[in-house]
């Protein structure tokens, strides 16, 4: 994949992620300032390669699950060259105005469950998906309305995928322990739920009530991954400040 084609492929992640209708190669020549047709070219080049589709004919692209993966695997990296910094700065003022408020309503807190509870309460309004956590033996869910009222579950098949992963998400973290500072499983990468077309991003903590302690959002596949990744992973810093 050369340069340019991998810069198409995150615009498009991005442009649909805030749109939530396919991207067509004009949009795109706007944002490289080239030709309709060098897209188009680049384009077709992605969709054969499994990174973007064409949902219907004459309409433009979307991300496919691999094309996902590639863009967060990016951030990813990102991410992990900048965890061993971010524990250092958690006492510092966040930069930005979601994180501050993020902070805020932890930090308002006197009890390690309602910090937790707070927590995702704000990741619920913060990212306009369904937030979790583990508290102990129990799991905290907040935001199905957020969840549900998203244009990719429209469909009872998929509502009904949604909710057998939701049923089995605790017994799969005590199996499958995500260890990474953010840990994120896209469309059919979730082991359960596969056609759900969702993603869970979710982050592990320290806290008192267990060694394996997480929280983290659920959301659709179409969102802006750098912002809730970069949300959840504060979450789980916050907490372990704030409750340890």
């Amino acid at each position: 994949m050369t340069d340019r084609q991998r810069e198409i492929l995150f615009a498009i992640i991005e442009e649909y992620a805030e749109l939530a209708t396919p991207v067509g190669s004009v949009t795109l020549a706007k944002l490289f300032d080239c030709s309709s047709a060098t897209i188009r070219a680049e384009m077709v080049k992605l969709e054969q390669m499994g990174y973007i589709t064409q949902p219907h004919t004459s309409a433009g692209r979307v991300p496919t699950d691999a094309g996902y993966r590639l863009y967060v695997n990016s951030l990813q990296q990102k991410i992990d060259e900048e965890s061993d910094l971010l524990p250092e700065h958690a006492h510092a003022e966040p930069a930005d105005r979601p994180t501050r408020a993020l902070a805020t309503r932890i930090q308002a807190q006197t009890r390690a469950d309602f910090a937790i509870r707070a927590a995702v309460d704000s990741l619920v309004n913060l990212t306009g998906n369904l937030g979790l956590a583990t508290i102990g033996d129990q799991i905290y869910i907040s935001g199905f309305g957020n969840l549900f009222s998203q244009p990719e579950f429209l469909q009872t098949a998929q509502v009904q995928a949604v909710g057998k992963l939701l049923d089995n998400i605790k017994p799969w973290l005590n199996e499958v322990q995500p260890n990474e500072a953010i840990n994120v499983y896209i469309g059919t990468e979730n082991p359960v739920g596969k056609a759900s077309n969702v993603s869970l991003i979710i982050s592990r903590f320290r806290s008192p009530y267990s060694d394996r302690s997480y929280i983290g959002v659920l959301g659709p596949t179409r969102q802006s991954y750098k912002r809730v990744m970069s949300l959840v992973r504060h979450a789980g810093i916050m907490l372990e400040d704030i409750i340890l």
